[in-house]
């Protein structure tokens, strides 16, 4: 259940979301060289360091797929904001507990329909 109106839901959470996004962005774009393909640098020592930059390059786009993942939940939750519509369950309707957005405001289903998967 929440405990009180759920039209200040949007209002207390929007600026978290809003911040989120922004950082989350940023993150993108401060990282899309690392996300880069792989030269090979004659400069350095040969295939191991061409491995480690391989891997160093997979994890990145691993993070970067992350986060692209994450701000689509948040400009959702947004959407949902401004539908009014925030704070119920996308499945069942009920309210989500507002412990659960204090976690995490881009979630939008209550803990029972997200646990049916």
């Amino acid at each position: 259940m929440t405990d009180g109106p759920i039209e200040n839901l949007a209002v207390r959470y929007r600026p978290r979301v809003a911040a989120d996004l922004a950082r989350l962005r940023a993150e993108q774009t401060a990282t899309e060289a690392d996300r880069a393909p792989v030269e090979l640098n004659p400069q350095s020592v040969g295939r191991v360091s061409r491995v480690d930059a391989m891997q160093k390059q997979a994890l990145a786009e691993a993070a970067a797929h992350s986060r692209a993942a994450r701000i689509a939940r948040l400009e959702q939750a947004l959407k949902r904001m401004d539908e009014s519509e925030f704070g119920f369950c996308a499945d069942c309707g009920e309210p989500i507990p507002r412990a659960r957005l204090d976690i995490d405001p881009g979630y939008d289903k209550c803990v029972r329909c997200a646990g049916r998967g």
